[in-house]
Formats: C-alpha cells, structure tokens, sequence
C-alpha cells in the first residue's frame, strides 16, 4: 500500500491531502470561484496556480495528492510539477478514471464530464494516465460508484483491476450520492480469485451529510485506507457562507469555519485521509489549521444538529451551478 509512506510522517498535516478538482479546471460547483480564481481562467493561469498550490502543500506537510481523468488539465499540471521536482520521493499520487471531461475548458458548457465505468473506458482512460503520471501514479479510483454501477459487477473489468494490482497498482473506488454506504458495502464484496479487489474508498463525508460514516468504518476494519472528499460541502462550509452554528464554533477556537469543519472529519477514527480542495494558498493554509482545531463536546453537538438528510443534501448539491 502506498500509504504506508505516510506511516512514517510526522507532521500534522500528513493526513490532510490536496484534492485538484477545483483548479484543473475554469469550472466546477464550489461556491466563491469568481472571488478564488477571478476572469482569468486560462490553462497557463491554472497551471500556475496549481504548481503554487502544490509547493506550498508539499513545504506545510501535505502528502497525498489527488487528481482525476474529469478534472480538465489536473494530471497533466501535476504531472509538470513532479517531472520538476524528480527528488521528491515520499508522496502518494492519486487519479481516477470513469468520467470524461467534456466541457473544453469553459465554465458554460452544456454538459461538463460524461460518466463511464466500463472496461473499455477503464483501459482509455488508464492509457491517458499512464502517459502523464507514468510510474508515479500509486493509486487508481473508480470515480463515483453508486449501487448500479456497471463497475461492481463487470467481472472483466475486475480482472484487468485485479492484474494492475498485481503489478504494483493499488486499486480504489470513490463514491458519490445519497445511497453511498450501499455503494461501499457492495464494494467491499468484490473480490477476485478470493481476495478483496479494492483497498482504498474515497466518499463524501463532512458535517451537513454523515450517512456514510458506518460503511466507512467497515471499510477501514476491512482494512482499506479511507480518503475523505467534500469535507468543505463544496463551499457549503466556508465563510461567508457557513451556518450560524459553524461560524459560532469558529469564533470560539478563533480558527476559520474551513479549519473546524475539516476538523469535524479528521476526528473520525476511520478517516485516514482528508482531502483540501482548496483554490488558493490562503485557504490551504487556513485549512491546514484544522489539525490543531481543539472541539468540545458542546462544539460537537452544535455540528451534529447541522446534519441534513441525505436525499436533500445531494439534491442541493446537484443544483449548484458550475461557475
């Protein structure tokens, strides 16, 4: 497992990693962009800035970074940034592969990335990574199962999965939806000549949408590494847009709502590892706050009464907008 690189870390921060999804692209559904990013959206601009991003993650203790096939340019801008930095050895590079982006780097388009989970995608789409990412890519994800995934039971595309992992590969799903905890538990069933096929899980998890929490701890008694996605609702959690209740907790630990809302999620026992989306270095410092984030049983509970119904939740996040 690659993220046994990470056993060795010391630093705080080892176990929030820097998600891409907001920055290899000009469009995604997080709230703030047009203050984040600005008019300038092109793909030198955004190479830039996520080569800024990942400096600084790199220099405060992040380890893990993760990308996607449907995060417009993110394997291509990571891929620049590691062929520079040839030394650095004690990292964890991951991608995923299921969704095509399709929106021609502009935030208007019609459809933006087109779901895809079958073995010929698989082999497209690992073909693609392959050429930027080469031997560092450590970990590769189904991106976004749901129960009626094609994925979970295409026996072929198991089988393909299961020869890269034999060849070094570790193998991984990402989950997504309302019905996510269905999704982790079919997942954790897989398994080919025997032996579990995945050894990672990627979900959403943060203080409005807890329902996958269960699953997510068999998965790590199973032994996978869980990666938490989303903990910031896509903006949903970060000033000014945060409950009443989040910024009341924020106050008191004078820290950020961003930094207590990660917080929230890195306590959970099963969490190995809690991704930033963050689009600017002001904000990842601001999130790296969040191991140091100190919550009482009074701040837990003000938390726990924000969390919102699952099927609501995901309808809300289905209606934002691509900015």
């Amino acid at each position: 497992m690659p993220f046994a690189r990470l056993a060795t870390a010391t630093t705080p921060t080892c176990h929030i990693g820097l998600g891409l999804a907001a920055v290899g692209r000009p469009g995604y559904i997080n709230l703030g962009r047009d203050e984040d990013l600005g008019a300038n959206r092109g793909v030198d601009t955004l190479r830039t800035r996520t080569h800024e991003l990942l400096d600084a993650a790199y220099a405060q203790g992040v380890r893990y970074f993760d990308a996607a096939r449907s995060y417009g340019r993110s394997e291509e801008f990571l891929a620049d940034w590691l062929n520079a930095r040839p030394d650095i050895d004690d990292i964890v590079i991951g991608s995923k592969w299921g969704y095509t982006y399709t929106a021609g780097w502009t935030t208007d388009a019609e459809i933006h990335e087109v779901k895809d989970h079958s073995l010929a995608a698989y082999e497209r789409q690992r073909a693609e990574s392959d050429a930027l990412l080469g031997e560092r890519l450590d970990l590769y994800q189904i991106h976004s199962v749901t129960p009626d995934s094609p994925a979970l039971t295409d026996k072929d595309l198991h089988a393909r999965l299961a020869e890269a992992a034999a060849q070094g590969l570790t193998v991984g799903f990402s989950t997504s939806g309302p019905a996510q905890a269905d999704a982790i538990r079919a997942a954790l069933a897989v398994t080919v000549d025997g032996e579990p096929l995945f050894r990672t899980v990627q979900s959403t998890y943060n203080v409005l949408e807890t329902s996958a929490a269960p699953a997510l701890a068999e998965a790590h008694d199973a032994g996978l590494t869980v990666i938490v996605k989303e903990g910031m609702a896509n903006g949903r959690l970060a000033e000014p847009y945060a409950p009443d209740a989040l910024k009341a907790v924020a106050a008191q630990a004078s820290l950020g709502c961003d930094a207590v809302a990660l917080a929230f999620v890195l306590r959970q026992p099963w969490a190995g590892v809690v991704l930033s989306g963050a689009a600017t270095t002001v904000q990842l410092a601001s999130n790296l706050h969040a191991p140091v984030v100190d919550l009482d049983e009074e701040g837990l509970a003000r938390l726990a009464a924000l969390v919102e119904e699952p099927r609501a939740y995901w309808e809300r996040r289905g209606q934002l907008p691509w900015h």
